[in-house]
């Protein structure tokens, strides 16, 4: 470290330290308060940008803490702790290529830095691509035994195999050692399955106290603390809970739906009418599984992963990691280039879309694209790839708004206040009709409640729209082993239950969710 502070004076050094520190413990305004007065006497010094860099990455204002860290890099290029955070970084705003050449690069130049193998280990699982991260995982827990988000994120990956009891035998093992560990706690919850006791809950505020949590673990807390007690019928107390964890969130990001709607209004209008666009046949490989998070889309995944002719592949990344591509090329953000682009232009794009997910069609012809925000990208999807099938889960807005509002989910600040989970919900909902009146015979909304009353027909229904002739497998879609990768991974282990809602279990205490909505409120 006292060499990454040459250059400073005493004073600026150790407030560039203690601003580090802070964004450890994840205060970012604390990190700024401590950072400011370095940042005026040394402007140009590679850690002060570094800091700087790291606060701009917390408060969501990812281009600005990218270009800030490149300024850092090109005055200290070979050093590892640098291409680290801009691997970091560039994860954060979804760059996942970039992110995981830079911490390669980190890796490369220091092995033993065990934060560089996490990183890594982190943007893999990203991507999907759960063997490397494996590699990278362990050899950060190798590096460091004590590396507890780590260890945790290796028992993520036991969860995904359907080895739940391994799992939670492993989160209980990092609470044993470290009872202020967040994603343990929290991955603990997200198996579903396990319900907590009143000592689990006990431990859990005494945790959240604790002087070694950083603000990621008391938010990660407060969400498992929720499921605990929701678990014990102790509703008032699991609201106030989530009602915490996300006010502690978005003290660092806000979202502006204003600004959100707005520019889902200028995606559509790129695309509508739709442009000319590549050969009709291509991408008929792919099915786009789209919609809110915790709709469903799992679920309609694990069906058609059933299936002998589909893979499975999970989250993709691919999609709008190709847009950002074309943006970078032609030095102008998406949608803006879209009305220069010509059927070659699309054709192009498509086919570089399949090479990037080649890999999922090694054993099927076809595979699933499972990313739930995709749905912005509908008017993309038709251009680039016309012979693909969309499908759009659907589910009703109370409880999908709820489970998204229950739920630990990075990079999604929509989820922290019921007016702006409302109006995200509007956003898709308007953008969804929209794109099924447009194109009906390629975007097919799916509906969560219609199948749980008649499952048999919807997969059918299902499966004819995505060209799939019916097997019986995908009505025992819960039998189905594979890897997944969501927090619906253990329910969609098991058969559909008709008991999940959780707005009759509320009651009332939902209504102020209800009013953004534009629900009734529950009767007396």
């Amino acid at each position: 470290m006292s060499l990454l502070l040459d250059g400073l004076t005493p004073v600026a050094a150790r407030s560039v330290i203690a601003a580090g520190q802070a964004l450890d413990a994840g205060r970012v305004d604390d990190a700024w308060r401590h950072l400011v007065e370095a940042s005026v006497s040394h402007p140009d010094h590679p850690e002060v940008l570094r800091m700087l860099a790291g606060i701009h990455g917390m408060r969501g204002r990812h281009q600005d803490a990218i270009a800030t860290m490149r300024r850092a890099l090109e005055r200290r290029p070979d050093v590892a702790a640098y291409h680290n955070t801009l691997g970091s970084l560039l994860g954060q705003a979804g760059e996942y290529d970039a992110a995981i050449a830079a911490l390669r690069r980190s890796c490369e130049l220091q092995p033993g830095m065990a934060i560089a193998w996490y990183n890594l280990g982190v943007m893999l699982v990203r991507c999907v691509r759960n063997e490397e991260a494996l590699l990278a995982l362990e050899r950060a827990v190798s590096l460091a035994p004590d590396h507890m988000s780590a260890r945790a994120l290796l028992a993520d990956m036991l969860r995904m195999r359907g080895h739940v009891t391994q799992a939670a035998s492993t989160y209980r093992r990092v609470i044993a050692e470290q009872p202020w560990a967040g994603m343990a706690w929290w991955g603990l919850a997200d198996l579903k399955s396990v319900r907590f006791q009143e000592n689990d809950i006990s431990l859990m505020r005494q945790a959240m106290q604790d002087p070694h949590a950083t603000v990621d673990d008391q938010i990660a807390i407060g969400f498992a603390l929720a499921k605990a007690l929701d678990d014990g019928g102790q509703h008032e107390g699991a609201l106030a809970a989530l009602a915490g964890a996300n006010a502690m969130a978005r003290r660092r990001q806000s979202w502006n739906r204003s600004g959100y709607s707005a520019a889902v209004d200028a995606l559509n209008a790129a695309f509508t009418p739709p442009p000319p666009g590549a050969d009709a046949a291509l991408g008929r490989e792919a099915i786009f599984i789209v919609g809110l998070p915790r709709s469903g889309s799992t679920l309609i995944e694990q069906i058609l992963a059933s299936h002998s002719d589909v893979c499975g592949a999970g989250e993709l990344p691919d999609l709008p990691q190709v847009l950002a591509e074309e943006s970078r090329s032609r030095g102008e953000p998406f949608p803006r280039w879209v009305g220069s682009m010509q059927p070659t232009d699309w054709q192009r794009l498509g086919q570089r879309y399949l090479e990037r997910t080649a890999y999922w069609r090694r054993e099927h012809r076809v595979f699933t694209d499972k990313l739930p925000s995709n749905w912005v990208y509908i008017g993309a999807i038709r251009a680039m790839l016309p012979g693909a099938h969309i499908v759009a889960s659907s589910r009703d807005p109370l409880e999908t708004c709820f489970s998204c509002y229950r739920q630990r989910m990075d990079n999604n600040e929509y989820t922290r206040d019921f007016d702006d989970l409302a109006s995200f919900w509007r956003d898709c909902d308007r953008s969804l009709r929209h794109w099924t009146s447009l194109h009906p015979d390629h975007v097919m909304v799916h509906e969560y409640e219609a199948m749980l009353a008649d499952p048999q027909d919807r997969i059918r229904r299902l499966l004819a729209f995505c060209g799939l002739p019916f097997e019986d497998a995908c009505l025992s879609f819960h039998l189905n082993q594979r890897e997944v990768r969501s927090p619906s991974a253990t329910q969609v282990r098991q058969p559909l239950r008709n008991d999940t809602a959780r707005g009759p279990v509320y009651g009332a205490l939902l209504d102020p969710l209800r009013k953004a909505l534009g629900m009734q409120p529950w009767p007396a």
